[in-house]
């Protein structure tokens, strides 16, 4: 079964100036993918603009008003953090129809997985306010259609970026159809993410110390996240991929290496081919690291494409001391009765 690709140069166009969530992202990330490979082998899928009906299924109208009136007058400030700029409305349409189009084409069968690499990133946006980067949510976008147009009834969202996804939170706290799922490091940005916060019984939480790398970060998917998945049975798993967990990355302070989200990427891709016929879609999120982040990137590539090897060119983190998670996972199993 190949694999697909979403990409357009509309994403280049969201300019954020010497920003860390910039266009050069997305060019390291296809440049290594192109130069190095698996470009070539995959299937391309071209997004479309999502509709205003579609993001207002998970936004507020007042929301998605404010981020066209403030392109349509040349850009602006929406916070401290998130930058709208003249072509930003257009490239954020595109940024969430680009990952309906994903969910689309793995829901079919068209592709057994595909990665949506986007931006402007999404998984920080609420229903009511843009932030954290983030314009509108694209993973969230996505799994409404999922559940709406393509008539599926259960959808996993499992976010890895370093941040909690506070806006994915939000917007479906109280829907028991989708299970959402995440690994952050806490206490850090946003601010939410506890494990005690669990909606309607539909939130995982998995509030990780700094400093937690490829071993703290596998256990949590074999002790946390597989049986979550299992008990939720998933028609569809919809991913948050952010790579700013990288040792290198420099807005965080975790201690992942690329080889460590292979094999996350690896266990991820196990559990769609068990509970949801293989379905796997994919949207890129944070990473500030150029390098880490395409070098990320292309070893999820390499394990959806079925590679044996994946390249880690940084290798791993300096040796220090774990923290030791052991109570929170005992925490999180009698919180959802693991």
């Amino acid at each position: 079964m190949s694999v697909g690709v979403v990409y357009d140069p509309i994403y280049l166009r969201h300019d954020t100036g010497e920003h860390p969530e910039k266009a050069k992202r997305l060019e390291a990330v296809t440049g290594r993918l192109k130069r190095k490979g698996p470009w070539q082998e995959l299937t391309q899928i071209a997004p479309r603009p999502a509709t205003v009906a579609e993001l207002e299924r998970v936004h507020s109208a007042g929301l998605i008003r404010l981020v066209r009136e403030t392109a349509e007058r040349g850009g602006g400030m929406l916070d401290p953090d998130t930058i709208v700029s003249p072509d930003s409305y257009e490239a954020a349409l595109y940024a969430a129809g680009g990952v309906i189009k994903a969910v689309e084409a793995v829901a079919a069968a068209e592709v057994e997985s595909a990665f949506a690499l986007v931006r402007p990133p999404g998984h920080h946006a609420t229903r009511e306010r843009s932030m954290g980067f983030c314009l509108f949510n694209n993973a969230a976008v996505a799994a409404a259609y999922a559940l709406n147009d393509l008539d599926l009834s259960r959808v996993l969202i499992l976010d890895w970026d370093v941040h909690h996804g506070n806006g994915t939170q939000d917007i479906f706290e109280h829907e028991p159809r989708v299970c959402y799922i995440s690994l952050h490091q806490s206490p850090f940005y946003p601010g939410s993410g506890l494990a005690t916060e669990t909606g309607c019984g539909n939130l995982v939480n998995i509030p990780l110390p700094a400093g937690c790398g490829d071993a703290e970060y596998l256990l949590a998917m074999d002790e946390i996240i597989t049986p979550a998945a299992r008990r939720f049975q998933p028609e569809l798993i919809l991913v948050s991929a952010g790579f700013d967990g990288h040792w290198t990355d420099p807005l965080a302070s975790m201690k992942l290496s690329i080889t460590g989200y292979a094999e996350i990427a690896r266990r991820t891709l196990r559990l769609a081919r068990e509970l949801c016929r293989g379905r796997l879609a994919v949207t890129l999120e944070g990473g500030y690291n150029l390098s880490a982040l395409a070098g990320s990137v292309k070893a999820v590539f390499d394990v959806l494409t079925s590679k044996n090897q994946v390249e880690d060119a940084l290798g791993p983190p300096p040796e220090l001391a774990p923290p030791d998670i052991s109570p929170l996972m005992a925490q999180l199993k009698v919180i959802h009765r693991l």
